[in-house]
């Protein structure tokens, strides 16, 4: 690998004018990216990772400045630049993947124009129509599409997030560029999808699939795994200070600073069980610019903080080689300080046997169809309307006091099905029943105590705030209508619901804005809880939250769950989350649920092959041993056209042929009550996934 640095960062500090002062972002930075290298950088939002790139690319808006320091690319410095000269840099030697492709693809255009467009610009003029046009369906083809002509003539909104993410990266692999930055470029992509956009990057890191010359990578990302994956080295970030650099393998066996370490003990793998071993999660939070405390930036959380750390910046010293650190206990944390204290208490098993038969949640053949908009055309020849089947003949059962995970893709109808349990969507067919109460299909038609024993919290917690209210209103509301207290008795309520979530009383005069996302997500969990449910519904909820809020709020669960026995049903595409939290799995398909078991035993082989896919794609920390990878080939098919025989058999990597695409999958019973939906025999399923 050649050292000479493509990208050089030397001590740089980015700030932005507030208020006639300066709020530095990014304080004395340096980091240096060689060609054919990727440096991740990581740490929680507001630790300056995305102004740190933005300030690499020179395009940090009116209110920003590089206050001190440089960014060199190639050895030229990026703020001598003339106008002229920084879009030659742009267009030739520096490209930025998003996090967010839809908001980076003109809507108005079609796909391969716009890279075309780029192709033009970048040979400055030089090249005609035709031939750009040619290189950017080489392009399509580089990044693994399918059918590159029709993701060519496509409009952005007609792609797929993971289709629209592959143009994005054909797009900035065009001309060869000296560097490319990826921002959190599989955030939003489902965790299969994540893993063949990795597998891609990977491939064309250091100048392969078809590449010429060797480029540096700058990754950027809050999501450990991916980095331990894909990095070479590994910068960490916290409140705008690098306090550790490392080689990957090494930060991640031997994190020295207390930061780096709660991150690693905050990530849920799977096999780990809430009420075995805990997630350990950071507290507190990142404080503001205009807060930042004396001494180490890291000492209001740190646990091993001592007078020293309160008033003396560390200076960042050479660990080892190649590996850096910014902590005045680093050589005891080598030591083991930080595995010195009292170990996190496990949390007791969540029910007894006994009490878990007892059904809260039933479900049988629930299904849920959509009728398409009919066109003018399709009015005027009284054609009936196209259905979308977006969940079809569940059947599922949760007990009280336990949690069960549902599974599954975008598109897979898991959120349609959770919406159907709260009434927010009327099911087109099934019956669902609440502790042997039937429910009415609307949530209009259910009287005021069945919705008092129904809650939902969502992903994102500063949609389903009102903004105008306060925290303390917020929690009020459903105790007075739901609860039916009186205003005195509500009140203390609200402050005993703060201090389950662990908030302070203050926060009930806050408004969400006021709030970091943990706090807003703890508020919606104490809602939900406010009306003492027997069944609360998170949809995805915590998979917008960094890893150590995450961790918080997993916890936070669990022990809510222990204290009131109230029942979980977890939507979410993270197997290692449900891995940490679930009981029991359901793992669903296109509407159909395809497995279904205790946690332990989904886990394990046999699996369906969509969940042996699904936890491929999980992404692991080393040192994990190496496993099988399985990537899921095409785009899941649409529910107005589902296909025939077993759902899956189009993308399956041990689909059997004929029977597969004609015949309806058996379930076969694995025991314990573990079945799985498929046509493979179980023995031969566990034989091929490397059971004993």
């Amino acid at each position: 690998m050649d050292d000479t640095p493509i990208l050089d960062i030397d001590n740089l500090t980015v700030g932005y004018r507030v208020e006639g002062g300066w709020r530095d972002a990014v304080r004395e930075v340096s980091l240096q990216v060689a060609a054919g290298e990727t440096l991740g950088v990581v740490g929680e939002s507001g630790s300056g990772k995305s102004t740190l790139a933005l300030a690499v690319l020179r395009f940090l808006g009116a209110g920003g400045a590089i206050r001190a320091g440089a960014v060199r690319l190639q050895g030229a410095d990026m703020a001598e630049l003339a106008p002229r000269g920084l879009s030659a840099t742009w267009a030739r030697d520096l490209r930025l993947v998003p996090q967010n492709p839809l908001a980076a693809l003109n809507p108005s255009l079609r796909v391969g124009e716009q890279i075309a467009e780029a192709v033009r610009q970048t040979a400055g003029g030089a090249l005609s129509r035709a031939d750009a046009q040619r290189q950017a369906l080489d392009l399509l083809r580089l990044v693994r599409l399918a059918d590159p002509e029709r993701v060519y003539r496509g409009y952005p909104h007609e792609l797929s997030g993971g289709m629209q993410q592959r143009a994005l990266i054909a797009m900035a692999l065009h001309g060869e560029p000296a560097l490319l930055i990826l921002d959190e470029p599989t955030t939003s992509l489902d965790a299969t999808t994540e893993a063949a956009i990795l597998d891609l990057l990977a491939e064309l890191a250091g100048g392969q699939g078809g590449q010429g010359a060797a480029r540096a990578t700058l990754f950027i990302s809050h999501n450990l795994g991916i980095v331990a994956r894909m990095c070479d080295r590994v910068a960490v970030l916290y409140a705008g200070e690098l306090v550790e650099q490392a080689p990957t393998a090494r930060l991640f066996a031997t994190p020295l600073h207390p930061y780096s370490a709660g991150l690693i003990g905050s990530l849920p793998r799977p096999g780990m069980r809430h009420n075995l071993r805990p997630l350990r999660p950071i507290p507190g939070a990142i404080p503001r610019l205009d807060a930042l405390p004396a001494g180490c930036v890291f000492h209001p959380r740190c646990p091993l903080a001592l007078d020293r750390c309160r008033s003396e910046r560390p200076l960042l010293e050479q660990a080892a080689p190649g590996h850096q650190v910014r902590c005045h206990r680093w050589r005891e944390v080598e030591r083991g300080a930080l595995q010195d204290g009292e170990p996190a208490q496990p949390v007791p098993a969540p029910a007894s046997a006994e009490v878990a038969a007892e059904p809260v949640l039933v479900m049988r053949e629930v299904a849920k169809q959509f009728p398409l908009r009919r066109s003018l055309a399709d009015l005027l020849a009284r054609r009936p309307p196209r259905m979308v089947q977006a969940v079809d003949g569940v059947d599922l059962r949760l007990g009280r006091g336990r949690t069960l995970g549902v599974v599954g893709e975008s598109g897979s109808g898991k959120t349609t099905l959770a919406r159907c349990v709260v009434g927010l969507e009327e099911r087109s067919g099934g019956a669902i029943s609440l502790v042997d109460l039937p429910l009415a299909p609307g949530l209009e038609q259910r009287a005021p105590a069945v919705l008092r024993r129904i809650q939902m919290v969502f992903q994102n917690p500063q949609e389903a705030l009102n903004p105008y209210l306060t925290v303390g209103e917020a929690l009020r509301r459903p105790l007075m209508r739901l609860g039916g207290l009186r205003r005195a008795e509500a009140e203390r309520r609200v402050a005993r619901l703060l201090d389950a979530v662990k908030l302070d009383p203050g926060y009930a005069a806050r408004l969400p804005a006021q709030l970091s996302g943990g706090e807003r997500q703890r508020v919606a969990i104490a809602r939900a809880f406010a009306a003492e449910p027997d069944l609360v519904l998170l949809d995805e909820a915590v998979s917008a939250l960094d890893v150590s809020v995450q961790a918080a709020v997993l916890n936070l669960l669990s022990e809510l769950r222990q204290r009131s026995g109230t029942s979980y049903l977890f939507i979410t595409h993270d197997l290692a989350v449900v891995s940490y939290l679930a009981d029991e799995v359901a793992v669903i398909y296109l509407g159909q649920v395809l497995e279904q078991g205790t946690v332990e035993a989904v886990l394990r082989p046999p699996f369906h092959p969509y969940t042996e896919a699904l936890l491929s794609a999980l992404p692991s920390l080393p040192p994990a041993a190496p496993r099988e990878r399985i990537r899921l080939e095409g785009e899941v098919p649409s529910p107005v056209a589902l296909p025939t025989g077993c759902r899956f058999h189009t993308r399956c990597p041990r689909a059997l042929g004929a029977i597969c695409a004609t015949e309806e999958p058996p379930w076969r019973d694995a025991g314990g009550g573990h079945r799985i939906r498929c046509h493979i025999p179980l023995e031969e399923l566990r034989v091929l996934q490397g059971g004993t």
